[in-house]
């Protein structure tokens, strides 16, 4: 299992377009099977700052998500859009509930 959140923080006046192509992400990944969950998340302090939560299958499910034309798209766009550098963390799940 691939678990890890990354976290972006939009260019002032950028904030919208950021988050318009991280939504239009999110039905991107949707039909990728390997992605068991891709939520988005807006932080509620920070105008701008979006956090997504991921989880894979396995290592190639990840390294798949991270090789398609939509992800490298989202990469290109970042660039105008992004007052950082993502911000990745990479987690093991130790314990867990699911409803």
């Amino acid at each position: 299992m691939i678990v890890f959140t990354a976290t972006l923080q939009a260019k002032s006046g950028k904030e919208k377009e950021l988050e318009d192509a991280l939504v239009h992400m999110v039905s991107e990944v949707q039909n990728e099977e390997g992605a068991l969950i891709y939520i988005l998340h807006r932080v509620k302090d920070t105008p701008g700052k979006f956090t997504f939560y991921e989880k894979y299958k396995d290592q190639e499910a990840w390294e798949y998500h991270d090789s398609t034309p939509h992800m490298k798209a989202l990469l290109e766009k970042l660039e105008s859009l992004l007052a950082d550098e993502i911000k990745l963390n990479h987690f093991e799940e130790i314990a867990s509930i699911s409803r």
